[in-house]
């Protein structure tokens, strides 16, 4: 984008527009180092949760299993809160991957690459100010 600096006619306008500029860019480069961290444990976090799922989605079914061969009584009672309890488990991590799973981390991406796009264009806008500065 072209910035309309000619209409800018002192040193000080200028030096009050990059001071503007650099604690923006400063909040921004901060946003960007938060987001780059969140990224990371939310791609770490995704992959733990993905294998944690499977791995009591798996259970579940054997516990299915094993109920539907038990005779009535203590041990098949013992298996159905097992397996209520797995559910549970299921519903926990189905919540867990939602909230850090593989659509927050893109959501996270798309985040920094917006933050990305602003810091270019922070950039544009300080060297067109520095550059009518100079002029001045």
């Amino acid at each position: 984008m072209a910035y309309s600096t000619a209409k800018i006619s002192t040193t000080a306008d200028c030096d009050l527009l990059l001071a503007m500029a650099a604690k923006e860019k400063s909040n921004l480069d901060f946003k960007k180092l938060s987001d780059e961290r969140q990224k990371t444990n939310y791609s770490d976090n995704s992959i733990e949760i993905d294998a944690e799922l499977l791995a009591v989605e798996a259970e579940i079914a054997a516990t299915t299993t094993i109920i539907n061969t038990l005779p009535e009584g203590t041990s098949k009672d013992d298996a159905v809160k097992k397996k209520t309890k797995l559910e549970y488990k299921k519903f926990l991590l189905d919540n867990r991957k939602e909230g850090y799973g593989a659509v927050a981390l893109l959501g996270k991406e798309m985040e920094l690459a917006i933050v990305d796009l602003e810091l270019g264009e922070i950039a544009t806008f300080t060297a067109e100010v520095t550059a009518r500065k100079a002029a001045l």
